[in-house]
């Protein structure tokens, strides 16, 4: 994909809550059709930065472009999955009805009824995430990965430009893991994809750039990190240890009594 705007542009963000700063003088610009991970330590922000490119929070100082808009702009379409934990899937609705509520943008009127165009767009997003065959069941049903799959169907049925995602694989088991990391490369290929996770070797294998973020931003470029970075991302001495699998987010690197960090 080729755009002469940025998908996102972050000039100096600092967002505060009361007098604790969450952010503080960020500045971060993503191609259009990267797809970027975001790690970070607890607190770091992650989640912060998210909610500001929804246009939920406003910066306490700085600017954010989406696609040369500000967020919130009902020109510029936004997908977002958030973190499963904060969902209730006790509610009684279909996988279908939730997917639909993808459709129903920032100002739904009242009575509102879906259309035709809405329903199949629903539909598509259900086949393209691969659980078509789930559409009637209660949500409270699903298994952990097919309920992030939704999420995901959610999201895509906006027909998005961003697709943005807060922790989609922290509560699913490896097995479901792997398919929705499949389903966000591909995925990626036709839109750009922000994608925040504690998961390093997710970061290494799948996603085109990465930023690094502990309230300030530590690091953007290619997911290729050394160990004095990532000891500036966690405030502490990190061993770093591969199992194994193909990486290319950690060079080589030289310490000594380090936390051990799974990658």
């Amino acid at each position: 994909m080729e755009n002469s705007l940025p998908a996102l542009k972050i000039e100096n963000l600092s967002v505060y809550y009361e007098s604790t700063p969450a952010l503080e003088g960020v500045s971060l610009e993503v191609a259009d059709g990267d797809y970027l991970g975001i790690i970070g330590p607890n607190g770091g922000g992650k989640t912060t930065l998210l909610k500001v490119i929804l246009g939920l929070i406003h910066p306490t100082a700085g600017s954010v472009l989406v696609y040369g808009k500000s967020p919130g702009h009902a020109g510029v379409k936004i997908g977002y999955v958030p973190q499963i934990a904060q969902m209730d899937r006790r509610f009684p609705i279909t996988a279908f009805e939730v997917v639909l509520t993808g459709r129903l943008g920032r100002g739904p009127k009242p009575l509102h009824r879906y259309t035709k165009a809405d329903r199949e767009a629903a539909t598509q997003a259900l086949e393209r995430v691969g659980i078509a065959e789930l559409a009637a069941r209660p949500i409270s049903a699903l298994s952990g990965g097919e309920f992030q799959r939704l999420l995901i169907a959610r999201a895509m049925a906006a027909e998005p430009r961003l697709l943005l995602l807060d922790e989609p694989t922290a509560s699913v088991d490896a097995a479901s893991r792997e398919r929705i990391y499949s389903l966000l490369g591909e995925l990626s290929r036709s839109m750009t994809v922000i994608l925040v996770t504690h998961d390093i070797l997710a970061v290494s294998s799948q996603v085109r750039s990465i930023a690094c973020l502990s309230g300030r931003l530590v690091y953007h470029g290619e997911p290729k990190l050394d160990a004095n970075t990532m000891n500036a991302l966690y405030g502490c001495p990190v061993e770093l240890i591969a199992h194994g699998v193909p990486h290319r987010v950690l060079g080589e690197h030289h310490g000594e009594g380090g936390a051990d960090c799974q990658c």
